[in-house]
This record gives C-alpha cells, structure tokens and sequence, in this order.
C-alpha cells in the first residue's frame, strides 16, 4: 500500500510537489520516490508501503524499458504471479518480483485497456505515456483504493487523497453545494464528486485518459450494473441449483481469492469479530495454512456493545493466534475530538472510531490484514433486505390511499409511545433506545412511498437537508434504484449498495483508519470474481424464505469449519452510544461547536434549526445522528479554517 500523487502543467512546481507528496507519508512510512520530465512538465511521486519485493526492484515510479511508460501504483495485484507468468512466456524480462513491474510490463505489452480486464486486485495507478502525451488515471473495480483528481484548464494533478490537491495553486475551496447535500443525506460524499468543487474522485472501475490536447475522457472497464445484468441471465440458465453445490461453489472461489491476499513478505494477519464474514475468511485462510495465523479483535467493558467474547472462540475453534485488547468507553470517547473531522472530507459514519482503534492495535503486531468487508452487502446482511420484498407485497395487496394511510398513521406516532410498547411488552428489560421506533419510522417509509424514494429515505439521515445547507441541490448524487427495476426490490437495495454505500462509506473507512496506521487492509469478499458471482444465485440463497436471517450460502459454508453455536447471534456490528455519549462525556466539545459565535463561522445556513436539534436531543429525544453529521462537519469546518489562517495546509492529524 501506497500514496501516490502528479502533477502535469505549466504551473508545475516541483519543490511544491514534493512537500504535497510528503503529506502522504502515513500511507508510505517506508520510502519515497519521484520522477520529473521536464520538457512535458509532468511529475510523479510515490510514497512506499513495502509488502512485495521489499528491495530497491519494486521502488516507484517505475519506468518500462523502452522509457514509453512511467508508473505509480497504489495498491495490490493479486494475480500478478500468474500474469507475470504469462509475460514470460511472451519474452518480457523481470529485474525484480514486485507486482508493480508486473503491471507497468504488462501495460507496456498490452496496453492500459488490456491490462485492466486482466487483473484481480485493489488499485489506483497513474501510468504516463510519453510518446502519446497521456496520462491514464484508474482506479479498482470495486472502489477499495481512493484516487482524486483536479483539472485545470491544460494542466491535471491527482493523488491518493484530497489533502495534498489543495495547495495547487489553481484551487479557490469553493466548496460544492450537491456534496454537502449527499453528505449529510449518506454521511459522506459520494464519487465522482468531492466537497470542494476543484476536485473530484475516480469512479469505481473507471479509467481516465487525459491529454493537454483532448482533455479529460472517462470510461467505464467494469460496473455493478453489467455484473447484475450478466449474473441474471446466468441464473435463469442455471436451473436446479441446490444449497451444497453453491457452498462448494464459493468455497472454491473464495479459497483461491483468500490465498492470492495472503501472500505478503510482511507479517499478515485477520481482523476478527466473530461474526459470519470474519470468520469465514479466517477458515479459509485456516484451510490453506497449517501455519501460524494472527488474528485482531477489540472488546469494549461495556458489555451492550461487545463482542470480544465470540472472537476469541472462533479463534480457538479455528486454532489462531488471537490478539485481542479490552478498550473502556473513555478510550473511544477521548479520540472523538480528534477523528471527527479528521479526514479530507467530512465522513460521520462513526464506526471510523472503532476501525481505527481496531486499526492501531493491529498494526502492533502485523503490516497486512485481511477483512469480512462486503459480505452484508453480496450476501444479503442487512435488514432491509429481510424488509423490502414483503413490504413491496403489502403494498401490492393494498390501495395506493390505503398504503399511504397506515404509513402516514404509523409515522405520526410518537416515539415515545414505541418506547413505552417495548418496555411494557418485555416487562422493563429493554427500551426504545433498542431501536423499535427508529425501524417502525423506516416501516412507514417503506409503505407510503414509491421505491426508489423508499431507498433514499432509507438510508438518508437527513431526507431534505436544504434548510440546514442553504444552499441549492443543482444535481442529487442520490444511488438510482430505477436502474435495477427488472429485480424484485430487495435485490434493488443490494445492487444500489454495492454501487454506492460499500465503495463511498465502507471503503473509505476502512482505507483511511487502516491507512493512518500504515497498515493494509485487504477485502477477499470483494474479489470481482466472487461479487459477479454472487448475483447468478438465487436471492433465496442469501436470504432463506420465512427467516429474517441473511448470508444462507455464507453460513452454509462457514459451519463446514466452525460450529454454528458460535455464530448463530445477533448481530451488533460497530455502532457507538453516540445518544448517551452526547448528553455525557462529549456535550462539552459538541457546544463548543454549536454556539451561535461558533455557527457564524459556518457554512451551515440554520442556527435555530440546530439549536433546536441540540435542546431537543438534551431534553430525551434522539437526534445523534442528525448531530453527528452537523458536528463532524463543524469539526471539519474548523480545521480548514485554522490550516488558512496558518497560510498552509494540515496534513492529517497524527493519530498513531
């Protein structure tokens, strides 16, 4: 893993450049490199991450024989054995073992297009063509690797993150009015665009080609949208499939994509919470190593939201190396101050905390670590999946006036009757704060409204953020349902979540806790191989029929190596008392925010709106989700205001 970053143009300015590529060091700690043209003004740097070919072979930017091609690379390609194999035979000649040399003499043979179809792997790369003049941008199919870029007139510069692109000397922060509206719908800003208007991000499976002469081109190598359409019609020709066989199925799938992400010349490990995609990953990598395998997890003493306990018997029924550490409440809280806000963008999926504390701990002991990421969203995990066919079925059966009566009726109740409900159903043993109110809401928003608004309403924290933004929604970013409208609504969700939430919140997550650690993360669920797979079974695979109970196919391999007692719970993933917190340990920070002299410094149009928010919230009502993106992107705010006033810019905070 890497950072990498370029500069092309006549305002190149190459010590700039340099100091821009030195704020990229926590991505690679372990060396530095950049190459200068200085007839076609182009420059390219490199931070290094050693993980494959540790010598001086794999250092970057890497040039190819001939001198046509420069490139520097972010990421892994897994399958660069065997397509250095292929090259071999061919008549290219290696002087090291890097993946990197794979892909610059497998570009330099084949040419970019070419060699994106062949590759398994999490990248973003820069490749420049010095005969052409060109410039080619990609980044990997699925989104793991970040790659953004700004365009000025003749002149383009990119980079692994947003941070080092505002010190171009073109760039004015203006900031863009659709990302704060996405933003505070999705709780982070959605490619291909950024918060600032300047910059923008590269697609998921897109590859850029640009050239002072044509400008900017953008097209698409690979999409979830071809992946659905193809995996539809495998599934109608396939007929008769039984449970076993697509367990075998993916078993020989996921076992091949789990041993390519194992090879590393740095010590590995996994991330392990004891849930269904962790553990699944740890068996397969059981299943092809006799050897030592590391496992991390983190335990919290509030028991509400722990799940160390389950982590450490899968690791001893699977006969790991478990590493876990106990954290309090204090330890997570005392680092929200600083994470919030933290990134280049505003981001207030708070479960970042956790990942990067998992994170650290981690990095103590290995540099690489693979991850269950991808498995809610291939293999129906979340519970709107569970949802959204037998809502669609009632609303059938239903009037369209009746329809949008019981959803109106439900979502006029107040919370505070759901509350009462619940507690009176279980005789005290749990409260609203379980989350009975907040699913009966999504109920109604299931049943009064046409699909593809249902979806946004969905997963939007803030459904018309307008009267907070102040300003004008030009384009909605919004994922379009209607796209995947031959599927039955459930798989819609999937589809729309794989395109959007996965690569925008998930991924990003992930890269940027793991990466402020200098540890990388890798995705073996998210191997194309397998996603594309996964859409020719049937949904009754993912889900069973009458069991609100997702990832059948997962399950059914995964107690093949561990006992189903030691999975079968619900599940409690990363969330945060960010209600209770807020009232508590952080009401301080949150005021020092929210004060009517601090929001005069803000963006944010709507003082009365946000005071009103925060009494309420005091008061008993929950609106922490509504104050979380309001005060990470106060947060944020501040941080860019206090990197002007210094005249430089911040690089990210030293977390570590």
């Amino acid at each position: 893993m890497c950072g990498i970053l370029g500069w092309i143009g006549a305002q190149l300015n190459v010590q700039l450049a340099n100091q821009m590529l030195d704020q990229l060091t926590h991505r690679g700690p372990d060396d530095r490199g950049d190459w200068f043209h200085p007839d076609h003004n182009v420059w390219l740097g490199h931070r290094r991450l050693s993980i494959l070919d540790l010598s001086s072979a794999g250092k970057q930017p890497m040039r190819s024989e001939s001198g046509r091609w420069t490139l520097t690379f972010n990421g892994e390609i897994y399958n660069f054995q065997q397509l250095r194999n292929q090259l071999l035979e061919e008549g290219c000649q290696f002087k090291g073992s890097s993946d990197t040399e794979v892909l610059l003499r497998s570009i330099e043979q084949r040419g970019v297009v070419k060699t994106l179809g062949r590759l398994v792997g999490m990248f973003a790369f820069a490749a420049y063509d010095i005969y052409d003049r060109k410039l080619y941008l990609a980044r990997d199919r699925m989104g793991v690797k970040p790659l953004y870029y700004s365009v000025d007139r003749d002149e383009i510069a990119f980079s692994s993150e947003l941070g080092p692109l505002r010190r171009l000397p073109w760039f004015d922060a203006e900031v863009n009015s659709d990302a704060m509206h996405a933003y505070f719908r999705y709780l982070t800003v959605p490619a291909p665009i950024s918060i600032f208007k300047q910059i923008h991000k590269v697609k998921p499976g897109v590859l850029i080609e640009w050239s002072q002469t044509s400008g900017l081109q953008e097209s698409a190598y690979w999409s979830i949208r071809e992946s659905v359409s193809n995996g539809m019609l495998a599934r109608k020709e396939r007929g008769g499939l039984d449970i076993k066989t697509a367990a075998d199925e993916m078993e020989s799938i996921l076992s091949e994509s789990v041993s390519l992400r194992m090879i590393s010349d740095v010590p590995l490990g996994v991330f392990l919470s004891g849930g269904v995609d962790s553990s699944l990953v740890a068996a397969m990598m059981r299943k092809i190593s006799n050897g030592a395998i590391s496992s991390f997890s983190i335990g919290f003493e509030e028991l509400s939201h722990d799940e160390s306990a389950y982590a450490r018997d899968v690791a001893r029924s699977l006969g790991l190396d478990h590493h876990e550490t106990i954290l309090t409440e204090r330890d997570a809280i005392d680092l929200v101050p600083e994470i919030a806000g933290a990134q280049d963008e505003p981001f207030a999926d708070n479960s970042i905390i956790p990942t990067y504390l998992l994170s650290k701990f981690t990095r103590e002991k290995v540099t690489v670590a693979l991850s269950g990421d991808g498995g809610d969203e291939l293999f129906a995990g979340y519970p709107r999946y569970f949802w959204g066919d037998r809502i669609s079925a009632l609303r059938k059966a239903l009037t369209p006036v009746g329809a949008r009566a019981i959803g109106g009726l439900l979502k006029s109740t107040p919370a505070t009757f759901w509350d009462g409900f619940i507690h009176r159903l279980t005789r005290g043993r749990f409260t609203g704060s379980e989350g009975l109110a907040y699913r009966v809401r999504r109920f109604a928003d299931y049943l009064s409204t046409p699909e593809s608004e249902a979806y946004r309403k969905i997963i939007s924290v803030w459904d018309s953020p307008e009267s907070l933004v102040g300003m004008r929604e030009l384009h909605d970013w919004s994922p379009t349902i209607g796209r995947y409208r031959e599927m039955p609504w459930s798989e819609q969700m999937m589809a729309c979540d794989q395109e959007h939430y996965l690569p925008n919140d998930i991924l990003m997550k992930v890269d940027w806790a793991s990466m402020q650690c200098s540890l990388e993360a890798r995705e073996p669920l998210l191997d194309h191989r397998l996603v594309e797979w996964a859409w020719t079974l049937p949904f009754q695979f993912k889900k069973a029929e009458g069991v609100d109970q997702g990832k059948r196919v997962m399950r059914e391999l995964l107690y093949r190596y561990v006992p189903p007692r030691l999975i079968e719970r619900p599940k409690k993933g990363f969330g945060l008392p960010m209600d209770r917190w807020l009232r508590g340990a952080l009401r301080e920070w949150a005021e020092s925010l929210l004060t009517k002299s601090a929001m005069e410094r803000s963006r944010l149009a709507n003082f009365e709106l946000v005071a009103s928010m925060w009494r309420r919230h005091l008061g008993g009502e929950n609106f922490s989700s509504q104050l979380w993106t309001i005060l990470v992107f106060r947060s944020w705010e501040e941080r860019i205001m206090q990197s002007r006033r210094k005249e430089v810019v911040v690089p990210p905070v030293a977390l570590v």
